[in-house]
């Protein structure tokens, strides 16, 4: 019996020894082919940061208006008897625009005209004849009492026949004409609209935390959608003296030139103010950042030697960064990158602390601080 439990036990050890031992050769082996593996190199596509001047600015979206507009209309209803004017056309202040029929308001006028010559001979005659006595007192201050009636009708007959003749209060461009000859003209009833294009005003809002950015005579920029290649200059003319209680943002209003008539009332335009001294920033493409709640990061490249064919071995190294202000494409690096660094701008997705990366520039990502559409 044991002999027969002596050989159990040495089978037994000889089989868990031989399982032992595989498993610990398994796991040597495992050890040595993974130390033998390494990460395959990603492919991203970067570019050198570099330094420029940044010029802080204030953006809003505003609208167009005139220096002067109206609608013009008549005070006093009546018949159209002449048009004096073209659509679209450029008057002068004074021009006769239309005219609307008056030969009845024309006659009264005339018959007060008379009324007051007549007047006003009874008082040259009564102020001679009262030297002799020849009329009482009583008699002149009746006659010149009834020349300055007289002539009060005149007046208020010629401001009726004047209100028959639309005039153009200001110089600028008409618009497109509503009425027509023998038409019908009630009172206040809109006739063409009439704007003074040059110089122009552009109205828009900015925050009340804004306000002290700002100055009357500060220069701005404004574009309009309509002429993507234009940029208009002008300054601030005015600020508001309260701030809308319900939005909490201020009122301003700029002036520009517009010799060329390209801007028109009720355009809207966006609006871009210098604020402060330009700084000088380092700047990425936006696509360079990876965002995240803990911190936003880039990759930058570092050379690790040469490979077995002399090439640079190039890996990633993760840093924290802190950003600034966003122009276009563009982002402002506050701190985190230097001038110089090479950045990783596109497949950063796939990279971690000492990935190798080969670098593949021959598609970049977007980097303009003044981007258009597509179709512009």
């Amino acid at each position: 019996m044991l002999k027969r439990m002596v050989i159990m036990l040495v089978i037994t050890g000889l089989v868990l020894g031989g399982v032992f031992g595989f498993q610990a050769f398994k796991s040597v082996m495992i050890g040595k082919f993974l130390a033998k593996l390494s990460n395959p190199p990603q492919t991203v596509s970067t570019m050198v940061a570099h330094s420029q001047e940044w010029q802080s600015q204030l953006e809003a979206v505003g609208s167009v208006r005139a220096v002067n507009g109206a609608n013009l209309s008549a005070q006093i209803s009546g018949i159209v008897s002449e048009i004096h004017f073209k659509s679209g056309a450029d008057v002068k202040k004074g021009d006769l625009l239309l005219q609307l029929m008056n030969e009845d308001d024309v006659a009264r006028l005339n018959a007060l005209k008379a009324t007051a010559n007549l007047a006003r001979l009874n008082v040259q005659r009564d102020r001679i004849l009262i030297k002799s006595n020849a009329v009482s007192q009583q008699t002149l201050d009746t006659n010149e009492g009834n020349l300055k009636n007289a002539e009060a009708l005149v007046a208020q007959q010629q401001a009726t026949v004047d209100y028959k003749s639309i005039k153009a209060p200001f110089s600028g461009r008409l618009g497109i004409r509503q009425v027509d000859v023998g038409q019908y003209l009630a009172a206040g009833a809109p006739i063409v609209t009439l704007q003074q294009l040059d110089p122009i005003y552009i109205d828009f809002y900015l925050p009340q935390k804004a306000l002290a950015q700002l100055r009357i005579g500060q220069k701005i920029t404004a574009k309009v959608d309509t002429f993507p290649n234009h940029t208009f200059r002008g300054e601030i003319l005015a600020i508001n003296s309260q701030v809308d209680t319900a939005t909490r943002n201020v009122q301003i209003r700029a002036e520009l030139p517009n010799k060329d008539d390209l801007l028109l009332p009720g355009m809207y335009a966006t609006v871009d103010i210098d604020t402060g001294t330009p700084q000088r920033f380092v700047t990425l493409p936006q696509t360079a950042i990876a965002y995240n709640s803990y911190g936003n990061i880039v990759y930058l490249i570092d050379e690790k030697g040469k490979d077995a064919n002399g090439n640079p071995q190039l890996v990633a190294r993760q840093t924290f960064v802190t950003t600034g202000a966003t122009r276009g494409d563009q982002v402002a690096i506050l701190s985190g990158v230097k001038d110089g660094d090479t950045v990783v701008t596109s497949g950063q997705v796939k990279l971690h602390n000492s990935s190798p990366v080969v670098v593949n520039n021959a598609v970049q990502p977007p980097n303009n601080p003044n981007p258009k559409l597509a179709n512009e």
